[in-house]
């Protein structure tokens, strides 16, 4: 099926710009609303506490429900609705641990058909610990930057053949983390650091398509962090899955749009790099197109009909699928250029 002519010729590359500017503004929006906005919304995964999903035979208030949860020692609750409203479901979050026993469950359900009037049912209880919450956001962190770390040499290997190279500056990295981290430096800040550091390394070492493909999918996952930030959504185990299945599919896209600019650098070797990488980026376009309406087809059925539970994270894999289409296009190509001209 041909859905994009073949000889379909859009200037991307000289729409650069315009990109640039967009890009910029949405990570200074998304690095603004993470700090000095609402933050980061860590679900009990990271935060600790209890989660308990309660279901009502009817509607019920929520000023109601949280009368009940005062008499079981649990006042400083937040509560929301979860699901559709017709099935009268409840999310209750508490900082504090609380106790999962069966007879524990039976008393909140009684409380909670004493305040309320209505049958409760208590469908599910979650309880992390504050230590084992802070060490989950740990390792998720450490996951997605050497995540980011492995990606740059199989790069700087595959398309510069540098993998020596790459490969003495990701275990230099590596260490510098794994040393400074025992010394309890702040981890976000140091993960920050090495990242920063990387794409400095990057530069100076000449690892043009490791420093395009690292600088897309940072700019894919700030925008996808700042934009459950700015709606309020938490951040739970399965939102980091998506994170790193963004990184993966965002990768594979820019892959192919560098497989191309490598093989008609050796064919075009008269063009300018600008024509040459606009060219590519034309003839990828098709496919690039329609492996992101497939996969969105598939993960918008998810974020439809798979349920409170999956939500989440097929609302993340749509947001990171649109940007990762998006920055193998304008972000990761482009930065090539703008490399050579430096």
């Amino acid at each position: 099926m041909q859905f994009i002519k073949a000889n379909i010729n859009i200037n991307f590359i000289g729409k650069r710009k315009i990109a640039y500017a967009l890009s910029i503004f949405l990570i200074v929006i998304s690095i603004g609303s993470v700090i000095f906005g609402k933050g980061i919304l860590y679900g009990v995964d990271f935060a600790g506490g209890t989660l308990i999903q309660v279901s009502f035979a009817d509607q019920v208030r929520i000023d109601n429900i949280k009368a009940g949860l005062k008499t079981v020692d649990l006042e400083k609750s937040s509560v929301q609705r979860f699901g559709e409203e017709a099935e009268n479901e409840y999310l209750i979050r508490t900082n504090t641990p609380v106790e999962t026993t069966e007879e524990y469950t039976k008393r909140i359900e009684s409380a909670l058909q004493t305040s309320t009037g209505k049958g409760s049912q208590v469908v599910r209880v979650e309880m992390v610990g504050p230590q084992v919450g802070k060490d989950l956001r740990e390792k998720a962190l450490f996951a997605m930057f050497f995540a980011l770390l492995f990606i740059a040499i199989y790069i700087s290997g595959r398309f510069e053949f540098k993998w020596i190279l790459s490969g003495v500056m990701a275990a230099a990295l590596f260490g510098a983390v794994y040393v400074l981290s025992i010394f309890n430096v702040s981890i976000p800040i140091l993960i920050a650091v090495a990242l920063i550091l990387s794409i400095v390394l990057f530069w100076i070492l000449e690892l043009k398509y490791a420093l395009g493909a690292v600088i897309a999918l940072l700019h894919d996952v700030i925008i996808t962090v700042g934009i459950f930030s700015i709606m309020g959504k938490e951040f739970t185990l399965p939102i980091i899955a998506a994170l790193l299945t963004i990184i993966g599919y965002s990768l594979n896209d820019t892959i192919i749009v560098f497989d191309r600019i490598r093989e008609n650098l050796k064919k075009q070797t008269r063009n300018p790099l600008d024509t040459t990488i606009n060219r590519s980026i034309n003839e990828t376009l098709s496919r690039t197109i329609l492996t992101a309406l497939t996969t969105l087809f598939a993960v918008g059925a998810l974020f439809i009909f798979g349920g409170g539970i999956i939500h989440d994270f097929a609302f993340a894999m749509i947001v990171g699928i649109v940007i990762g289409t998006y920055s193998s296009i304008f972000v990761a190509s482009p930065i090539l250029l703008a490399w050579q001209e430096k």
